[in-house]
């Protein structure tokens, strides 16, 4: 969905026109929407908008969804949840040039505007990519490249705009759909799903599922507009400008699945060695606890310490659990605390509230994280048995 910033900043300030300017009968007003790419910001695929007048000549792109990796503050901005995106506008043949190169396809939507539509959508364009109106702060599910576009297409058809709401054709919710475009056992979909919170999992309306571009699309080629003849289709021409296979979301490898799954092995043969043996590996309690309680650590910032609008009621915490990282230290003594047997109870209850908070469907859980749940909980299991037996 998102195109890191290519050295294109000079044609930003380059395009000038007069607000006065109309554009001619032969002008055209297009989305332009892109499939998925390689890199993880890409997977939803993109969205833009393509201002063609040959009268005037022009042949712009109006591109929401530009940011700049090497912005000193992007990364800390980024976690805190002020993600800084801009509009650019630069030559249409760059952005069909950069998805050649990427094997991405392209197709065009050319709306059915009248010429006043056309000039003011324009208008709209010019005025939103001033230096001083470019930038916004960027929200992966309710304001990106692809919300942008369809809200300025409600702004300017106003009541005219029919939007056909039967590309909707089950209910889903926005983590489904979000899982739907990035594999739910690949590294990025797993840290995704824990980082965010159970606003994720409410159905999404007609209108949410638009902040996928293909969808988009789709919604777009089946709405209509009225106009002064009657309803006509909100899509005058669909022209596929790129013709590349789409790139599925694949898992990687190696994948969370597999990498938990080995873990979990490792764990238990750990753990039934500690039970024969009647002894407690420290060093494996130590770091289970740690990084479980870093991981809670990092659930609880983002809940409450960022702008981040999905990572509230992130009920990961129930595993990712913040006192752990605490507790763990405990785990490095020879002696368990006498406390300990009534604390592993209650964060044991914590695992077993997680598969009924999923089938509930309060927050769903990814499937990585299966092999995880069962290593916690065989491994507080044993270590609830051992402190039970302190006197």
């Amino acid at each position: 969905m998102l195109k890191k910033v290519f050295i294109l900043l000079v044609f930003i300030t380059q395009f000038s026109f007069s607000q006065n300017v109309q554009l001619s009968a032969f002008s055209e007003i297009s989305i332009i929407t892109s499939g998925p790419g390689d890199n993880l910001y890409e997977k939803f695929g993109h969205t833009a908008i393509r201002v063609k007048d040959p009268v005037l000549n022009i042949d712009l792109l109006y591109n929401y969804g530009i940011f700049d990796f090497n912005d000193p503050n992007f990364y800390t901005n980024f976690v805190r949840g002020f993600m800084k995106y801009k509009l650019a506008r630069y030559p249409f043949h760059y952005a069909l040039q950069s998805a050649q190169e990427d094997k991405r396809w392209v197709k065009q939507q050319v709306l059915n505007l009248t010429q006043q539509e056309r000039t003011s959508f324009f208008y709209f364009l010019q005025k939103n990519a001033l230096p001083e109106n470019a930038s916004y702060f960027y929200d992966p599910f309710f304001d990106n490249c692809a919300t942008r576009p369809r809200d300025i297409v409600k702004n300017i058809l106003k009541e005219k705009l029919i939007l056909n709401e039967e590309f909707v054709t089950s209910p889903k919710s926005i983590r489904t759909l979000m899982n739907e475009k990035i594999h739910p056992n690949s590294w990025g979909s797993f840290g995704i799903n824990i980082a965010l919170g159970s606003k994720l999992d409410k159905i999404a309306s007609a209108d949410e599922y638009l902040y996928l571009p293909e969808y988009l699309m789709e919604a777009y080629d089946i709405s209509k507009i009225n106009t002064s003849k009657g309803e006509e289709n909100l899509v005058k021409k669909t022209t596929v400008l790129l013709d590349f296979k789409t790139k599925k979301a694949i898992p990687d490898f190696p994948s969370p699945f597999l990498v938990f799954t080995v873990l979990l092995l490792a764990v238990l043969f750990i753990t039934y060695q500690d039970f024969k043996r009647k002894k407690r590996t420290k060093a494996l309690d130590f770091l289970l606890f740690f990084s479980t309680g870093l991981i809670g650590m990092l659930i609880v910032f983002l809940w409450f310490f960022t702008n981040h609008s999905t990572a509230p009621n992130n009920f990961n915490l129930l595993w990712g659990f913040a006192p752990n990282l605490f507790v763990s230290f405990y785990l490095l003594k020879k002696e368990l605390p006498k406390w300990l047997a009534k604390y592993l109870l209650i964060i044991l209850l914590f695992l077993i509230i997680i598969p009924i908070t999923h089938i509930v469907g309060i927050q769903k859980f990814t499937c990585p994280i299966i092999p995880v749940l069962f290593l916690l909980f065989c491994r507080y299991l044993f270590l609830y048995k051992i402190s039970t037996k302190i006197k």
